[in-house]
């Protein structure tokens, strides 16, 4: 089992990769990453929480399994696995559930594109990043050089990807590459905290929000104004808004789990 998930009563995914080996990606992984991304779809769940069990979140792809191959062989199976991998960062972008990642130690290739994907990143002080690719010959893949750039700027982004040099924590902290970060003992229990509070808000308004954001790089100030008053009289009008409103009203705490099901 290279990947494992499950939904808890509050409507978490957990999805972590344990592989061992740095949670290398090999085929095996980024397709049980894929059946982790569809489980979460069909589950409904209301948040995702990534993690990478062991000493590393995920130190990239398999180079070992992807070395024993050579010409077409190669290249058929390096489609197979970012098909696979790159399937599961659709299915987590389409979802209304926020994802929520927790990382530590090394974080390269792949595992930066993973991390980069959540909405919410938090990393150990003990984290580091590299882009790592170009230092194989390789160019990127898991939504790196669509992410990095959007993250940090285009000539950050062609810094690290060019020289492939370590950023720590706190340098990913300061320029936009993950929103917190912990001591290394205290990562798993803060990204839980914030996902089981996340995972009793308006999961709909969340999807909307995370969808507009996401858009925000490739529309005109016109468009954007015109999809956010679309969607927030939808959203007024939805079960959660509606509860929304009644609890502001009522001076009480919403139960957006119950406006969902109706």
């Amino acid at each position: 089992m290279r990947v494992t998930v499950g939904v808890d009563d509050a409507g978490v995914a957990h999805v972590e990769m344990c592989r061992g080996s740095g949670n290398a990606i090999d085929l095996a992984t980024a397709e049980g990453l894929l059946e982790a991304a569809r489980e979460c779809e069909a589950a409904r769940a209301r948040v995702v929480l990534l993690t990478g069990r062991g000493s590393s979140f995920c130190v990239g792809g398999d180079l070992k399994e992807f070395g024993a191959l050579s010409g077409e062989r190669l290249a058929g199976h390096l489609a197979r696995v970012t098909g696979a991998l790159h399937g599961a960062l659709r299915i987590f972008a389409g979802l209304d559930a926020p994802l929520v990642a927790a990382v530590q130690g090394a974080v390269a290739g792949a595992g930066l594109g993973l991390a980069m994907a959540a909405d919410l990143g938090f990393a150990a002080a003990d984290a580091h990043f590299t882009a790592a690719y170009t230092a194989i010959g390789y160019s990127p893949d898991a939504g790196v050089s669509w992410l990095l750039p959007r993250l940090v700027g285009p000539k950050r982004a062609l810094d690290l990807l060019l020289t492939n040099r370590r950023v720590s924590a706190a340098e990913a902290l300061e320029i936009g590459l993950v929103g917190r970060v912990v001591a290394p003992e205290l990562l798993r229990a803060e990204a839980e905290g914030v996902a089981r509070r996340l995972a009793h808000g308006a999961t709909g308004a969340y999807g909307v929000t995370r969808r507009l954001v996401a858009g925000a790089f490739s529309a005109g100030l016109d468009e954007q104004l015109d999809a956010e008053a679309r969607l927030l009289a939808a959203a007024a009008v939805s079960g959660e808004g509606r509860e929304g409103m009644a609890a502001f009203l009522g001076r009480r705490r919403p139960d957006f789990t119950r406006a969902a099901a109706r």
